[in-house]
């Protein structure tokens, strides 16, 4: 009866979405709480759901009773569920930051659990026009969320970020529309062989993975159809960034491994080189050209958010690669990335939240008043770059070698020869151009300004982004300011000046990181049977 977990993963935060309106009419406060106990019952049934699919048991839960090709299907494997719960221990982890950082308000809260039910349905579908509903609920909560605070500025952002992602999810449903015309179904395990019968070069089948992959581009942020993520998270209130940079992209990028590995398989791939050939190029030039962009940046989210450009570019290189070392470090880099993004941009909103610090000049010296914050926000930045040891090194690794492996020849069904060194270079220059700008940022911490006497008050352009002035998402038709800065609780002894449970959660995503990076060997024993089934 495990499978049965995997519908109340998705309904059970969609159906509890209703509950902060609903307890919006008696109480103003009751979104949070609703929010705290429907988050922690999802992330356990995720850790239940994992351990069983780890242990060797697959689920999967037919809808309705109805069975395939006609029924949908919910599939847990061990790809989907590190993704599922990633998705809910990060939702988990963004309530302690939001309740003092904002937004607040019941629809907040509201939505906040809508695009964790959509996450989740998203991870764990077994078919493709099920995943475009679920692509479409994460799309309009997230806009809606981005915009939480009710500013121009993040309105702005969000109808830039509407308008896209609109177009992403037309293309993909085009490109569904192709496969079922092609074939007839839309189960994703019966699209395998429909898809093998009507032949991998069927022009149909071509042009169905092309609007795919071009819509899943622009949800991922791929350079060149990326302008909406760096607005997006530069505007969105702090913790809806930290949720969305965790999480939006991570869960689009994790539906185009399953789509082009459980759908069309590496026969696909190893039949259509001219797709995967021209796949790779565009990842490469997305790799280095969000670096670049990224070292440009003065604002702090606007530089996190190239650097996302870049490191999901890694991710869709790997896919394209289509080889066994190179779609494990898709995976590990994959799950690795939305995690060290989460605590990026928690470090990001801690520093904004304590000290006003918005861009790279404002970090000035910041390490001798806030140490324990800007110590993780070094780490994580360190990991960024791929310093080992760190989950950031330990991805890079895996698709690097694979490309090597792939130029090789060696047990590649993608594109061989000089376009898997072409990979290589691409991660080499992005790695150079991440550690200028981190390097940046640890200069500022650390050097910048060193030996100045006092606490210099914020500047007035940053008063306007301080908890103190910022208003957050309606509650009940008002707008309700943040608690003041000074009301925040700090815990003796401990200098900086945040809230200490979002410090302590900022601590521990750091050492998470950093012990992921020794899990090479963990990792590959624990994605093996997915790999295997996918390279059989």
């Amino acid at each position: 009866m495990s499978d049965v977990l995997l519908p109340l993963l998705i309904a059970v935060p969609i159906i509890a979405a209703t509950l902060p309106l609903l307890g919006g009419l008696v109480r103003e406060d009751a979104g949070w709480p609703i929010a705290a106990v429907t988050t922690l019952s999802v992330l356990g049934m995720a850790l239940a759901v994992a351990r069983e699919v780890f242990a060797g048991d697959r689920l999967v839960h037919a809808l309705g009773g109805w069975q395939r090709p006609y029924g949908i299907e919910l599939v847990a494997d061990e790809l989907s569920a590190a993704v599922t719960v990633l998705v809910a221990l990060v939702a988990v982890l963004t309530l302690v930051f939001a309740r003092v950082a904002g937004p607040r308000g019941n629809p907040f809260y509201a939505g906040y659990l809508l695009l964790t039910g959509g996450l989740l349905g998203l991870s764990l579908t077994g078919d493709l026009f099920n995943m475009f509903v679920f692509l479409e609920i994460v799309g309009l909560t997230t806009y809606g969320l981005i915009a939480a605070d009710r500013s121009a500025a993040s309105a702005y952002a969000s109808l830039k970020y509407l308008f896209l992602g609109t177009v992403g999810a037309s293309l993909y449903l085009i490109g569904v529309g192709y496969v079922f015309l092609a074939t007839g179904s839309l189960n994703m395990i019966d699209l395998q062989g429909a898809i093998a019968s009507v032949g991998y070069t069927d022009p149909l089948i071509r042009a169905s993975y092309a609007f795919i992959v071009a819509g899943l581009a622009l949800k991922i942020a791929l350079f060149p159809v990326h302008s909406w993520q760096p607005d997006a998270y530069q505007r969105a209130p702090d913790a809806v960034t930290a949720l969305v940079a965790a999480l939006v992209s991570t869960t689009a990028a994790y539906a185009l491994i399953r789509i082009t590995y459980t759908v069309f398989t590496v026969e696909f791939l190893a039949a259509n080189e001219a797709i995967t050939t021209g796949l790779l190029l565009v990842a490469s030039v997305s790799i280095v050209a969000g670096s670049a962009l990224a070292a440009m940046q003065s604002d702090l989210k606007r530089m996190l958010a190239y650097s996302s450009v870049a490191q999901f570019g890694i991710v869709v290189a790997a896919v394209a690669l289509a080889n066994e070392t190179a779609l494990l470090g898709a995976i590990v880099h994959l799950i690795g990335h939305g995690l060290l993004k989460f605590g990026l941009f928690l470090a990001v909103g801690l520093l904004g939240l304590g000290y006003g610090a918005r861009t790279v000049s404002d970090l000035a010296s910041l390490a001798e008043r806030a140490p324990f914050t800007a110590g993780a926000y070094a780490v994580l930045g360190l990991s960024l770059v791929g310093i080992p040891p760190s989950v950031g090194f330990l991805g890079k690794w895996y698709v690097a070698l694979g490309a090597v492996e792939g130029a090789g020849g060696a047990g590649s069904a993608g594109p061989t020869g000089a376009t898997g060194y072409v990979v290589v270079g691409a991660i080499f220059l992005s790695t150079l151009f991440t550690l200028a700008y981190v390097a940046r940022l640890l200069e500022a911490l650390y050097f910048a300004g060193a030996g100045e006497a006092g606490e210099p008050e914020p500047r007035p352009a940053d008063r306007a982004d301080r908890p103190e002035t910022a208003s957050t998402a309606a509650d009940g038709g008002r707008e309700r300011p943040l608690a003041p800065l000074s009301d925040a609780p700090r815990a003796p002894g401990v200098p900086d000046r945040v809230p200490p449970a979002s410090l302590l959660v900022l601590v521990a995503v750091t050492l998470g990181v950093v012990a992921l990076g020794f899990a090479g060997f963990a990792a590959a024993e624990a994605f093996e049977p997915f790999l295997g089934r996918v390279f059989a």
